[in-house]
C-alpha cells in the first residue's frame, strides 16, 4: 500500500506512448532552392504543417558533409517545422543533434522480425506520391493479422492502433482523431482525422471509408493530406491503395 500511495502522489509519471511523425529525408542541406522547395511544400497544407514535429534523415547525406543543425533547425522553425530528433547520420552527427537538443531515433529494421519504430516517422513526399520498391509478399510481413474492432465514434484527440492487424471502426472519425494500424482501415462512416495504414510496411494496405472528408490519409508512410484531395472523391465512398508506385483514391461503385 506505501508503494502505491507513493506512486499516485508522485510528482510525474513516465509512461509510454506512439506519436506519428513527419521525417524529412536530407541529402544537401546547402542546395541554394532547399528551403524555397520546402517553403512551397508547406504552402500547399498550412494547417498540416503548423507546428508539426519533424525527424532529420541523413542517410542520403554524402560521407563527410558538415552540418549545422542549430542553423538548420532555426530555419525550420521559421516555416513552422519543430526538428525534434534524427535518424540515420554518423557518430559524429548523432553527437552534434544531441548537443542541440535532438533526439536520436533508431534506424528501422529491415528483418522479418521487425517492429514500426516508435514514435512512427511518415515520409514527406509530393502527391501523386512515388511509392517505395516492390511490396514483400504477404508471408513476409513482419506481423500476423489481428482485427482491433470499435463500436462507436472515435473522438477529437483520440488515437487508435492496430498492432499487427486491422482496425475496423463502425462509426464516424472525428477531426483531430487518428486511426493507426499495421494492416488496413475500415471506417463504416465519414472518415475526418488522420488514417495511416500499412504503417509496418504493408504496401498492399488498404484504407475503406464510407466518406472521405481526411485530414490526411497514408499508405505504408507515404500520404496525401486534405488540401491534396480531388473534389471528385470528397464525401464518397472510398478505397485508397497503392499501385504503380502512386497513391490512389478510387470512389467505390455499388
Amino acid at each position: 500500500m506505501s508503494n502505491q500511495v507513493a506512486f499516485r502522489d508522485a510528482p510525474f509519471q513516465l509512461r509510454g506512448s506512439n506519436f506519428t511523425m513527419m521525417v524529412l529525408k536530407v541529402s544537401d542541406p546547402h542546395a541554394q532552392n532547399f528551403f524555397f522547395a520546402l517553403s512551397d511544400k508547406v504552402r500547399q497544407a498550412p494547417n498540416f504543417f503548423r507546428n508539426a514535429p519533424v525527424v532529420l534523415d541523413l542517410d542520403d547525406l554524402p560521407p563527410g558533409q558538415g552540418f549545422d543543425f542549430e542553423n538548420f533547425c532555426d530555419l525550420l522553425r521559421t516555416l513552422g517545422l519543430i526538428a525534434v530528433g534524427l535518424q540515420g547520420g554518423t557518430r559524429e552527427q548523432q553527437e552534434a543533434a544531441l548537443a542541440v537538443g535532438l533526439a536520436v531515433f533508431p534506424q528501422g529494421r529491415a528483418t522479418a522480425d521487425a517492429q514500426p519504430a516508435t514514435p512512427r516517422p511518415v515520409a514527406v513526399a509530393d502527391a501523386p506520391v512515388a511509392a517505395a520498391p516492390v511490396p514483400a509478399p504477404a508471408h513476409d510481413l513482419p506481423y500476423q493479422k489481428a482485427t482491433l474492432l470499435v463500436r462507436e465514434n472515435v473522438r477529437s484527440g483520440r488515437q487508435l492502433y492496430a498492432q499487427g492487424g486491422d482496425l475496423v471502426v463502425i462509426g464516424s472519425v472525428s477531426p483531430g482523431a487518428e486511426l493507426v494500424a499495421d494492416g488496413n482501415i475500415h471506417v463504416y462512416g465519414a472518415l475526418r482525422g488522420r488514417a495511416l495504414a500499412g504503417m509496418a510496411g504493408d504496401h498492399n494496405a488498404r484504407i475503406f471509408c464510407q466518406s472521405l472528408e481526411a485530414e490526411m490519409v497514408s499508405i505504408a508512410g507515404l500520404y496525401r493530406v486534405s488540401e491534396d484531395l480531388e473534389k471528385s472523391v470528397l464525401r464518397r465512398q472510398v478505397q485508397i491503395y497503392l499501385d504503380q508506385g502512386f497513391l490512389h483514391i478510387d470512389p467505390v461503385t455499388v
